[in-house]
């Protein structure tokens, strides 16, 4: 693990919930709108195998990182977020559920690993947090610590025209950014940091449809992995 992971960060972040206050409420809200239904999704479409190393960066706070854990006990399980309290729910949330798993401090944009550490990297409900500078750094990252056969897997709330969240999208408290989500913009900045194969691979939605919900795919080699 490079020493980077140490190093003190002058970056500015979104916490999970929006704000320290509301953190405690945070999972019992995605809960609610369909978020554990929507990273099995994720989940699925990664074709997980037995030993390989996965990352989920802006883990927050350790839902999808124990949810790998606990329906792969092969894997190696690592999450990174910038938000010393959501990181101690991860940890308290990892030790309840009896599952071993790396969790680090830092940005998803400078990421603390060694380039081609691993198999599969997760991005959920997060990208939108991000301004568009540390969109590409992070893409940028993504593909530096990605093993050559390795692949990234993205889920976020949709936006341009296929967001049509209206009224609803005060519940996600970076709405302002969703108009960056469009899909043909994220698979063309998925290209420009070095993904050599980028796509939407489907849509989803939660809220009973209210929400729209949109999943990517990348990969550093010309194959989908």
């Amino acid at each position: 693990m490079s020493s980077r992971l140490v190093r003190e960060h002058k970056q500015h972040y979104l916490p999970a919930a929006g704000h320290d206050l509301f953190l405690p409420f945070y999972d019992p809200l995605v809960r609610l709108l369909g978020g554990d239904r929507a990273r099995q999704i994720l989940m699925d479409q990664a074709n997980l195998q037995p030993g390989q190393r996965t990352l989920d960066i802006g883990c927050g706070t350790g839902t999808l990182v124990v949810q790998l854990k606990q329906q792969h006990a092969d894997l190696e399980v690592a999450g990174l977020d910038p938000d010393p309290k959501a990181l101690r729910r991860a940890k308290k949330k990892a030790r309840h559920a009896r599952v071993s798993v790396q969790l680090d401090q830092g940005f998803s944009d400078e990421l603390p690993y060694e380039s081609g550490t691993f198999d599969r990297v997760f991005s959920s409900f997060m990208f939108h947090h991000l301004e568009e500078q540390s969109r590409e750094r992070t893409f940028r990252e993504v593909v530096r610590v990605l093993k050559p056969a390795g692949s990234f897997h993205l889920l976020d709330f949709a936006g341009g025209k296929s967001g049509s969240h209206g009224r609803f999208a005060h519940l996600i408290h970076s709405s302002h950014r969703l108009k960056d989500n469009e899909e043909d913009a994220i698979v063309h900045m998925m290209m420009l940091a070095g993904f050599r194969h980028s796509q939407k691979t489907c849509n989803g939605s939660m809220l009973f449809d209210l929400l729209r919900t949109a999943y990517f795919r990348a990969s550093v080699s010309g194959q989908a992995a």
